[in-house]
């Protein structure tokens, strides 16, 4: 289709592009990056075809958005997906599982050679996914892109967070999750999805600040590294949340204090199961409670009024359930629009 005959309001075009938007990657402010991986899954699984579910599910969007109308015209394309990365996925998730099955079942990491093989063939090929995400993100970074990534698993973008961190001196990251995701190789896996903020810690001293919302399945090490942390990461219980509305704190005040704990940049890393359970049912590890579809976008528009500006965003852990049942990628795709807008509009 030549864009001088898209209409907007016509029937969604299945081009293989998310939205099924006609923009290539040289015309248009922002990018997308697809990152099919989903090795180290600890409950649940279909991470991996999380990008394709949605960008299928995503033809059927509509596109005004009272939030960020007309955003979309400054194009929004798709980068070509590195299947490499998906063949990788494929070739390593067994090896994870029999970790993850050994582990529950009593064993120990190094009491078994097999296990140890099988771990260290995981870290590795998660070491090889991380520079690949690394290298993709910084080629349209470098392109003068906006980027951001749809996953995948949780880890899938600590290598384009260090890509935004060699252009930015400083920035805070706006976390929304179930988790935490400060586990140190969880599970034996270095690069495990429940041990991204964890590794950007540790790794990324550009980040300054880890605001975490909606979390509300975390363990007591989690709790403690951030009280350690002095400052640097502010959790905002989804319990804790829910109760000061309860007693007549409103959504709007809570949102207020939660940006004023952000920099000026600001890169968003919203896992699906942030939302309700029954907003992404087929998540990896989905956990009762959790923000409303609403909740989370009047906090993404409270960072742009503010006039922070968002640098770089993900979506992870979208996991399609069987097929005819496109709910979660269907909710997956509408909270990808509407980071889409968000971020060309504060750019």
């Amino acid at each position: 289709m030549e864009k001088k005959d898209y209409n907007p309001s016509d029937v969604g075009c299945s081009n293989g592009n998310y939205f099924g938007m006609p923009f290539t990657t040289e015309e248009s402010r922002l990018v997308l990056v697809s990152v099919p991986w989903g090795v180290t899954a600890s409950y649940g699984g279909g991470q991996n075809f999380a990008p394709d579910a949605i960008i299928g599910a995503s033809v059927q969007l509509d596109f005004y958005d009272p939030v960020s109308p007309d955003e979309w015209k400054k194009g929004i394309a798709t980068a070509p997906v590195d299947y490499s990365i998906q063949d990788m996925d494929s070739l390593l998730r067994g090896d994870a599982k029999k970790v993850i099955k050994f582990l529950e079942e009593g064993g120990t990491i190094f009491e078994s050679s097999m296990i140890s093989t099988r771990r260290a063939r995981v870290n590795s090929g998660s070491a090889e996914m991380n520079c690949k995400v690394y290298e993709q993100t910084s080629s349209w970074l470098m392109q003068g892109k906006l980027v951001g990534l749809v996953g995948g698993d949780h880890s899938t973008p600590l290598g384009f967070i260090k890509a935004l961190a060699e252009r930015h001196e400083e920035f805070g990251i706006l976390h929304i999750d179930a988790h935490a995701d400060l586990r140190e190789a969880y599970e034996g896996f270095k690069y495990s999805h429940a041990s991204i903020m964890y590794n950007v810690l540790q790794d990324v001293a550009e980040v300054k600040k880890l605001v975490q919302v909606g979390i509300r399945d975390y363990c007591d090490d989690e709790v403690a590294l951030a009280k350690a942390s002095e400052g640097r990461v502010v959790q905002f219980d989804d319990y804790l949340m829910s109760a000061e509305r309860f007693e007549g704190t409103t959504w709007a005040e809570q949102c207020k204090r939660i940006v004023e704990h952000l920099p000026e940049k600001v890169y968003v890393s919203f896992d699906i199961d942030g939302l309700a359970a029954e907003l992404c049912p087929g998540t990896g590890t989905p956990v009762a409670g959790g923000l409303s579809f609403h909740q989370a976008v009047y906090l993404l528009d409270s960072v742009v009024r503010s006039g922070r500006r968002i640098i770089g965003f993900d979506l992870v852990e979208v996991a399609p359930r069987e097929e005819g049942d496109e709910w979660d990628a269907n909710v997956g795709a509408r909270m990808l629009y509407k980071l889409c807008g968000l971020i060309l509009k504060s750019n």
